[in-house]
């Protein structure tokens, strides 16, 4: 028999009964059940009940154990009494009867629980993130992230794409936030950087020949943590294609994304026709440029209707061209109560208010059962192709309504009815208000309809809702430099080409430029490149930089360009994100093995940590600290 095991902790089925077996693992959870004695061994693959009574010669043996100790035990297999299955476990019908014990790896006293998924500290977690990584859920999240980028993989592959890898040491290049430099000891003064992304090398890949590339890319960016990325290092399913346009990029990569979520979605249901969505009007209906579409709430502008009105606030700010005032509909939000709770809410995130209008029946209206008659009615006309017919019922339907709320009191009537009937509101119904610049107010605007989804129960959480947001903007102003920037990837090729660079306002030029986004994350973002010399040059020095300094800073790509650059494009896809969503949380640690903190520190491993100064010689580096106070 092996030294170790003959079977593994999830293997043992009612076949395996009478047969004597070794099986090693962790004592994962211990009962004494009036001397007798039921020890959960636990390992990679599963999980075996092992049992010890008085008469066994390993019980004495068996009442030294504690939780997580390492041990060997052989034993007899049989099978559980009745009534006591478990049918949660593979290995739920059978047990083993213990023969022997003996201890591998005894554990002190645990910092944090392994059994359970109870909530602990998290500097706690991180720090003994080997004991954390033992718990059922992350180690399975751990297993389900492996089996993704299996799935990304293969799916690549079969539509022809082959796998790359690209440097880890390379030039510092501005790719929208700090580089993580490397000094060189062989070239004093001088550093290397950590790829933000492999943007330039796999279009690089492109100019010398190879057509369609990926690679599962390790990136590092020194930035700031955010909620939606691990500080530090992140993976992407990184792509790129020759001769392609952006509707060719789509047509490779949907069929790999829906597939990679069919293979994880446990049942869910995944888009099969994704939505192409304007970057405009992503912002102008749902306040972002990552929709979550599981919410059906979409804002519309009702200017029109408070120009002029009684309602002075909005009114004057509607004299300046800019301004406009947006609703967001709240389906079954139509109470005086939830209203000022909203108002409130939008209070704490630091706005004046949140307008609102709610719509109830009359007093003197329809009665319960008329009113659910005309409903029904004009669902069955619309069905039928009715539509006369369903409008003269909504008429006559709408009449048993009455708007409520300071907004109604102030605008009138007529106007609170012409809302209603712009937004398809009815009794029970709300609408809120968000006015003034809308590049000012739209990001409050996409919380306000995330918070009414929430709230008012809209959301189907039970799907993956993918689609593709395209036409962004090529730039965008730098308030605090006073200066036009890029908005997004420098790489893009405007729409329109040199001929837009040259005669068009900057503000206005639209990118090939392209994102995909799962309920309300993005999961991706690509472009087709810009990949003609002169035109590069002119891009940039639209933001600021000077020929020479995109020879100095992107010479390998410009001299590359020089010589038969194909039209190419790509995308890459956070391998992060799509593990997040797909197994169920919001919290990227928990589907990372040895993630940082918030503060970007590595709790187990002691990083960043201070070197000797004889490593800094050897680096010709002398640090200037900053004062402590």
């Amino acid at each position: 028999m092996h030294r170790y095991r003959s079977h593994t902790c999830g293997a043992l089925r009612d076949s395996d009964i009478d047969q004597t077996v070794r099986v090693s693992g962790w004592c994962h959870r211990i009962r004494d059940h009036g001397g007798l004695l039921f020890i959960d061994l636990r390992d990679h693959y599963g999980l075996t009940q092992c049992v010890a009574d008085p008469d066994s010669p390993a019980f004495k043996d068996a009442e030294k154990l504690r939780a997580e100790w390492v041990v060997r035990i052989d034993g007899k297999v049989r099978r559980r009494p009745e009534g006591t299955d478990n049918a949660d476990l593979p290995t739920g019908q059978v047990e083993i009867f213990i023969t022997e014990i003996e201890v591998l790896g005894p554990a002190g006293e645990l910092p944090l629980p392994v059994f359970g998924e109870q909530e602990y500290p998290e500097d706690i977690r991180l720090k003994y993130r080997f004991l954390d990584l033992r718990r059922d859920k992350l180690h399975q999240n751990i297993m389900t992230r492996g089996a993704i980028v299996d799935s990304m993989r293969k799916r690549m592959k079969e539509q022809g794409f082959f796998e790359f890898q690209t440097p880890i040491l390379t030039a510092s290049s501005p790719e929208g936030a700090r580089d993580f430099l490397v000094p060189s000891r062989i070239h004093p003064g001088k550093f290397y950087a950590l790829p933000q992304a492999p943007q330039q090398y796999k279009q690089l890949l492109m100019m010398s020949g190879f057509d369609r590339y990926f690679q599962i890319a390790p990136c590092f960016r020194d930035e700031d943590p955010r909620a939606d990325r691990l500080p530090g290092e992140f993976y992407q399913l990184d792509v790129e294609m020759s001769f392609v346009t952006q509707d060719d990029v789509f047509a490779a990569m949907e069929p790999v994304i829906t597939g990679v979520f069919e293979d994880f979605a446990k049942g869910k249901p995944v888009t099969k026709v994704w939505p192409r969505i304007p970057y405009a009007e992503s912002l102008k209906k749902y306040g972002t440029d990552k929709p979550d579409l599981r919410n059906p709430i979409e804002m519309q502008n009702v200017s029109e209707h408070f120009r002029g009105s009684g309602f002075k606030v909005f009114a004057r700010m509607l004299e300046e061209e800019r301004n406009q005032v947006w609703a967001i509909p709240g389906l079954g939000g139509g109470s005086r109560a939830f209203c000022d709770r909203m108002n409130s809410w939008a209070q704490g995130e630091g706005q004046p208010g949140l307008g609102y209008i709610f719509w109830r029946e009359k007093a003197e209206g329809l009665s319960s059962t008329e009113w659910k008659l005309l409903e029904s009615g004009i669902t069955k006309a619309l069905e039928n192709g009715q539509h006369e017919e369903a409008r003269e019922l909504y008429e006559k339907w709408a009449e048993g309504v009455e708007a409520a709320g300071p907004l109604a009191k102030n605008i009138g009537t007529e106007r609170t009815e012409e809302i209603r009937r712009q937004l398809g509101l009815g009794a029970g119904d709300a609408a809120f208000f968000v006015a003034g610049d809308p590049a000012k107010f739209v990001r409050f605007a996409g919380l306000a309809r995330t918070r009414l989804g929430e709230e008012l129960n809209l959301i189907d959480k039970e799907q993956f809702a993918l689609a593709w947001v395209v036409d962004f903007p090529m730039y965008e102003y730098n308030e605090d430099d006073k200066k036009v920037d890029f908005s997004h990837n420098p790489f893009s090729m405007p729409q329109g080409g040199m001929d837009a660079l040259l005669n068009q306002d900057p503000l206005t030029i639209k990118a090939f430029q392209y994102d995909i986004t799962c309920n309300g994350y993005e999961i991706a973002s690509g472009g087709i490149r810009n990949h003609r010399p002169e035109a590069m040059v002119k891009a940039f020095e639209i933001a600021g930089y000077g020929e020479q300094e995109v020879v100095d800073r992107f010479g390998g790509m410009y001299r590359a360009f020089q010589y038969g650059a194909p039209p190419h494009g790509g995308m890459a896809a956070g391998v992060d994100r799509i593990v997040m969503l797909l197994c169920g949380t919001n919290n990227l640690r928990e589907i990372s093995l040895f993630p940082m903190n918030q503060r970007a520190e590595d709790l187990l491993m002691g990083a960043p940590s201070e070197v000797a100064p004889k490593q800094l010689r050897e680096l010709h580096i002398r640090l200037n600290l900053p004062d402590n106070k």
